[in-house]
């Protein structure tokens, strides 16, 4: 992820918290030096150390020396980064740097356990777009971070033709149609199959991807089946982590998992001063 992806989404961030200065930073100190660290209360996958690098770097005087790189295993106590500088920049920032790490971390961490339930299988995890508007390219990068694969980052990068579109459309079959007449030949087409006749249909379209939607675990065994490495399978639609070790043995290529980015647990995070 490069820092043209954040800076802006950082500005934005300190310029919320930071809108009217701080009162209680600036009563207090002027121009002391001092050195902070951030410490892990938990195990997990760390996220967002170059994001907040960016913001002590944005509230000036302040220096983040990461100690870990974002995907590596953190466990509980452990100095994932030390500030330093003007005491006043380390608190001005801290909150906003927690935010972000928090967060991202909380993505990771969940995500990197999907990743492990599945291990020894075909199936391959990947994030979907139910992600906090404007956060979506951090967001999808703690996802990596985690050992997970991005889906569509948005409505432009590949066709989807979902419930609605095959509704308005009358079929999948039309649906198709009027995709593959209106679009170039190199962009993939996905088609959600409600079930096991929607599968045939999407076969006989020869399209990319078949989106096995809400369907028991046994039907999608049966649709792996009959669709026979024709299409990639992708299991999706409130999947718990709870049934990731069984939708994997039906043999999908991929599961779709909005619960990585829309219901994660913000990791445990403190900045303390020394």
């Amino acid at each position: 992820m490069h820092l043209l992806q954040y800076r802006e989404l950082v500005r934005r961030a300190l310029d919320e918290d930071l809108a009217q200065g701080d009162k209680t930073t600036d009563s207090i100190f002027s121009d002391e030096q001092g050195k902070a660290e951030i410490i892990s209360r938990e195990n997990g996958i760390i996220a967002g150390l170059p994001v907040a690098a960016e913001v002590f770097s944005q509230v000036m005087d302040a220096r983040f020396i990461a100690h870990f790189t974002d995907g590596d295993a953190i466990g509980a106590g452990d100095c994932v980064a030390t500030v330093e500088g003007r005491v006043a920049s380390i608190l001005k920032g801290e909150r906003v740097a927690l935010n972000f790490m928090q967060r991202l971390s909380g993505i990771a961490t969940q995500t990197a356990s999907a990743v492990r339930l599945v291990a020894g299988t075909r199936a391959r995890i990947v994030d979907t777009r139910k992600t906090t508007p404007g956060l979506r390219i951090l967001e999808k990068y703690a996802v990596r971070a985690g050992g997970g694969e991005n889906h569509r980052f948005n409505l432009g990068d590949m066709v989807m033709i979902k419930d609605n579109h095959i509704k308005g459309a009358g079929s999948i079959t039309q649906a198709v149609k009027k995709v593959r007449k209106n679009t170039g030949f190199t962009v993939k087409i996905e088609v959600e199959a409600a079930g096991l006749q929607d599968v045939a249909e999407a076969l006989a379209c020869e399209v990319d991807i078949i989106m096995l939607d809400n369907m028991t675990v046994a039907e999608m065994a049966q649709a792996v089946s009959k669709v026979r490495g024709r299409a990639l399978t992708e299991a999706s639609g409130g999947i718990t982590e709870s049934q990731l070790q069984d939708v994997a043995q039906t043999g999908v290529d991929l599961i779709s998992l909005g619960y990585l980015t829309h219901s994660y647990r913000s990791f445990d995070l403190s900045l303390k001063l020394l």
